[in-house]
């Protein structure tokens, strides 16, 4: 029988919110009718995270690819993003929650560029749990921007110093990492950061993820044993196996 993982819960979930065009489509409305219902359950799956002790919850809410697009729905987003920050921002900061947004933000609106900013300071002081949006965000823009702040600073490119010079260097590497809507990849999503991650693929499109979805994958995740290289014979067991930035 396989050992199960000493950590039941992991400190840092990754998810990659997919379906929401998909949940829209099939009801016949428009597309963005989906993305707000997203909205939605993602403010439910932060709460969810805070009530099982999940201490970093980090989301993708649009892709370096998205840009490609119907221009509607790249305007839709943009705008409900807009909206999403002045309507969630006080309850988040209310209940604890520290915002990041992790992306490029020169395609941005000056509009949309200064509320983030501005959600960011609100929130700053905040611990409970830390939520990265991945907002213009790809994988390997990420590990590339990393790259040239190296080169600049005149600093090797090493491991260990790239890997404090990625977008996510704040917050440990995700422990599992979910995809919903029923596809089998990541999408250059978290492409360094999810190394050692454990992935959970779930059917569920987004704006019907919830609770027992959210449960399921921790199920999944507890039940796996993480060796990071080593063997099952050195896994200490009720230690905890995580991943841990290089200081």
């Amino acid at each position: 029988m396989a050992r199960t993982n000493s950590t039941a819960v992991p400190h840092h979930v990754a998810i990659v919110m997919d379906g929401n065009g998909r949940w829209a489509t099939r009801r016949f409305l428009p597309r963005i009718a989906g993305h707000q219902q997203g909205v939605g359950a993602l403010n439910r799956c932060v709460q969810a995270c805070m009530a099982r002790g999940i201490g970093v919850l980090t989301v993708f809410a649009f892709s370096s690819e998205n840009w490609n697009r119907p221009a509607e729905e790249v305007s839709g987003l943009m705008e409900l993003l807009a909206l999403s920050l002045a309507r969630e921002v006080p309850s988040l900061k209310a209940n604890g929650v520290q915002l990041h947004f992790v992306g490029e933000r020169q395609q941005l609106s000056d509009k949309v560029r200064a509320g983030l900013t501005q959600a960011e300071a609100a929130t700053a002081e905040n611990s409970r749990l830390v939520l990265n949006v991945c907002f213009n965000y790809g994988g390997r823009w990420d590990i590339a921007q990393a790259a040239r702040k190296l080169v600049a600073s005149g600093e090797e490119i090493t491991e260990m110093a790239l890997d404090r010079a990625l977008s996510l260097a704040h917050v440990p590497d995700p422990d599992l990492l979910i995809r919903t809507g029923g596809e089998l990849r990541i999408s250059n999503f978290l492409l360094w950061q999810a190394a050692y991650s454990e992935l959970h693929f779930s059917d569920k499109l987004w704006p019907d993820f919830d609770d027992a979805a959210l449960d399921e994958a921790i199920a999944f995740y507890a039940s796996r044993e993480r060796r990071f290289g080593k063997t099952s014979g050195q896994i200490t067991p009720g230690t905890p196996q995580t991943t841990v930035k290089a200081a």
